[in-house]
């Protein structure tokens, strides 16, 4: 039997195999501290809970309508508006079974053979991976630790050509934890209005921005008709495993992409949706203290980092991910991640798992407790001595 040529083309997410490796290594008897998955460590508010609990009470366990159940479109649409995101319509929202069928849908509908992507590199995987697979050309951008891991507008310029079809921009940026300044967003926006360009504004932990308020190229005006917006719930309230994102797209948009969500997934099961009601009308105080405590731990990984001999780490500007440098360490990051997990007990990432540009790099995740934080910065600097040492 062989595969289609295509599967070829699709590649990974590295967190879960880094996952995958850690729980069989816990199996054996070892201890591992977890800092390679990206998702909250907090419970989902009970609030939101009790109102899943409610619907399915109610029988709301059938088919609803393939881009989401109206009550819930419409909440997206007036919560946007209400957190001065974007003014914009039901009939634009489209609800899916988490966020990354946002990014598969707008790619499959938009680009094909002989069509560019421009995406940051280090960035999420799938952003190359879909695009291999829709037969496009990936294009990256690198982010570069001397830019803040941000994107120089004028690179970025130097990139576009007549076959770039598509943008994709992620802020705040998974894995540096960097987000764009309103500078730089204006800037990206007039290139994507002068060439034309289609633009996936990714901004799942757009809650989660430490340096003020969230900035978004959908502030610009006339980016709207040409931007996507790809949001959900996993990150802004600890909903990893419920699979709720949404997308709101340009009107011409709206019908492919509503073709491809019945053609793929037919809806959003119905009673995780009026959860999701229940949490964008619901109180935002346990958003806020998961900010507040993500930002605490932010400070105390990156001076740990900072602490330890040939380790070095820019501070993230949201999200909940560290990014550091660990190139004086002598080692290639799949190397140096592979003897933190078994020598160390500590499960990261290496920054080649988001692109090329991420060598040199390790990516943590610091969505663990504070203990477990301290405890992994001193298991990393024992090695980071022994590394040093022979």
């Amino acid at each position: 039997m062989k595969l289609a040529s295509r599967m070829g083309r699709l590649g990974t997410e590295s967190a879960f195999e880094v996952l995958a490796k850690a729980k069989a290594l816990e199996k054996t008897g070892r201890s591992v501290i977890h800092l390679e998955i990206g998702e909250p460590d907090f419970d989902t508010p009970a609030h939101i809970a009790a109102a899943a609990q409610e619907a399915l009470a109610k029988g709301h366990t059938h088919y609803v309508p393939a881009p989401g159940v109206p009550e819930l479109r419409t909440a997206v649409a007036d919560f946007l508006e209400r957190k001065n995101r974007l003014v914009t319509t039901p009939d634009r929202v489209i609800v899916t079974p988490g966020a990354k069928p946002i990014m598969f849908f707008a790619i499959m509908a938009l680009c094909e053979e002989g069509d560019e992507v421009i995406y940051p590199d280090p960035g999420f995987p799938m952003y190359e991976s879909i695009t291999r697979f829709a037969g496009a050309t990936p294009v990256p951008i690198p982010l570069r630790e001397s830019n803040n891991f941000t994107i120089d507008p004028d690179e970025l310029a130097s990139l576009v050509t007549d076959r770039t079809k598509l943008l994709i921009l992620n802020s705040p940026h998974n894995p540096c934890g960097s987000s764009l300044s309103q500078e730089q967003i204006e800037a990206i926006a007039k290139i994507a209005i002068e060439r034309d360009l289609t633009v996936l504004s990714d901004e799942v932990y757009w809650a989660l921005q430490y340096d003020g308020a969230h900035r978004s190229v959908l502030s610009v005006p006339g980016m709207a008709e040409r931007t996507i917006l790809l949001d959900g719930w996993s990150k802004t309230f600890a909903m990893t495993g419920w699979r709720l994102g949404f997308g709101v797209f340009p009107q011409w948009l709206v019908e492919p992409v509503n073709r491809l969500v019945i053609n793929s997934v037919s809806c959003t099961s119905a009673f995780s949706q009026y959860a999701a009601i229940a949490a964008l009308d619901g109180p935002w105080d346990e958003v806020d203290r998961m900010k507040a405590e993500f930002e605490s731990r932010a400070s105390l990984i990156v001076d740990g980092l900072n602490a330890i001999p040939g380790v070095s780490c820019v501070r993230p500007g949201g999200a909940f991910y560290a990014f550091p440098n660990v190139s004086e360490l002598g080692l290639s990051s799949g190397e140096l991640s592979d003897r933190l997990l078994n020598e160390a007990g500590v499960a990261a990432l290496p920054g080649t798992a988001f692109g090329d540009y991420g060598e040199g790099y390790l990516r943590f995740s610091y969505a663990n407790s504070p203990a477990n934080i301290r405890a992994a910065l001193a298991a990393f600097a024992e090695l980071a001595g022994k590394v040093a040492h022979g």
